[in-house]
């Protein structure tokens, strides 16, 4: 990879850079070599110590370890990378794949539900997964146990995309192994965090917002209250995305998820023409050609007067960015350059939906 590439990956590897931070540094400073220069200015004016840099070394390391699982990497920005997901706030920086990337240029659902699902329910996912790709649509899913796998079993055949919690080398759950295979040679196989990493539970939620992300409309299959495909559908809610939901028996706690979401608003599925009906016409915003994710003017810098109002601002519950912006009356790139100096300072937290608090 070009020195460019690595450090980029640099930056992103540094603890305590996210997402927004991530994209923010290289839209100031034009690439990622001159924003990790300026890290220890920018924690100083946020009040805080400098993150150290990511070990060069340790970056080509894993560059190498990538490269040897016949994997790459895709940037944010890239021709290749999926314009829906780019349009999150918190879009990965940088996704490592194997498979076939056109496969994110078609339409795309999600379908997500239970571990623990009935067997009827995998039925029905299963089928709906392989009509949806039958009709020229990808399907996406988490490659978890129970609905998950029903869907990319569906669609194996057509199109499907599996995104990992995990590093793109191991597999979870263990019996998944052949299928998250398969996936890769057949379908597209997606993960965020770097080789070798373990799932742990704090990286479902955002396997659960690319998953959202790239996909018009999420559909739920089965989900007990409070579970994890919940998470996915009230992300694709704030991304403005369509959500479904197929209806269960009030006797079953695994349709409560469900049957609560049709209650609150949800779109009733029964089967594929359903779907289709809610994605289509298609969405332009689906095939186009994925703008420069770094092009505009650069945020300026914070003056003092910005610092001191949204520090006032911000408390220890979550607030959105836009509020800061309207509450402050400074210019959206003032309080964003403040919000930046902060967080490299270890000292906010960024939220889902574009919200912040004191860490």
């Amino acid at each position: 990879m070009t020195d460019a590439a690595t450090a980029r990956l640099r930056l992103l590897r540094t603890n305590g850079i996210g997402p927004v931070a991530y994209r923010h540094l290289l839209a100031r400073f034009g690439d990622a070599e001159r924003a990790l220069a300026a890290l220890p200015t920018l924690a100083r004016r946020g009040g805080g110590t400098a993150p150290v840099p990511a070990d060069e070394g340790a970056v080509r390391r894993e560059q190498a370890r990538v490269a040897a699982l016949g994997a790459t990497y895709l940037f944010i920005g890239d021709p290749d990378y999926p314009p829906l997901l780019a349009e999150l706030n918190d879009a990965p920086p940088v996704l490592i794949r194997r498979g076939d990337t056109g496969l994110m240029r078609r339409p795309c659902v999600a379908i997500v539900g239970a571990r623990n699902a009935s067997a009827a329910a995998c039925r029905f996912a299963r089928a709906l997964a392989h009509d949806l790709a039958a009709a020229g649509v990808t399907v996406v899913s988490g490659l978890a146990r129970g609905i998950d796998t029903a869907a990319h079993v569906g669609s194996i055949d057509g199109a499907t995309i599996g995104v990992i919690a995990s590093g793109i080398d191991v597999v979870f759950p263990p019996e998944n192994a052949a299928l998250q295979e398969e996936v890769a040679t057949r379908g597209l196989l997606l993960a965020e965090q770097p080789p070798g990493t373990e799932p742990r539970a704090r990286h479902f939620p955002y396997r659960n917002r690319i998953i959202a992300g790239l996909a018009q409309g999420t559909v739920v299959v089965e989900a007990a209250p409070r579970s994890g495909s919940l998470i996915t559908a009230r992300l694709a809610v704030e991304m403005g995305r369509e959500v479904m939901a197929v209806p269960g028996s009030p006797l079953d706690p695994r349709a409560q998820g469900c049957n609560g979401l049709i209650r609150e608003g949800a779109i009733l599925i029964q089967s594929a023409a359903d779907v289709l009906e809610q994605i289509r016409p298609i969405d332009a915003r689906a095939v186009r050609a994925p703008a420069d994710a770094y092009a505009g003017p650069p945020p300026e810098d914070a003056d003092d007067a910005a610092r001191v109002v949204v520090t006032g601002l911000i408390g220890h519950a979550a607030v959105p960015v836009d509020e800061l912006v309207r509450q402050s009356g400074h210019e959206s790139s003032a309080v964003q350059m403040v919000l930046l100096e902060l967080e490299l300072a270890g000292r906010i937290d960024r939220h889902a939906g574009g919200r912040v608090s004191w860490r």
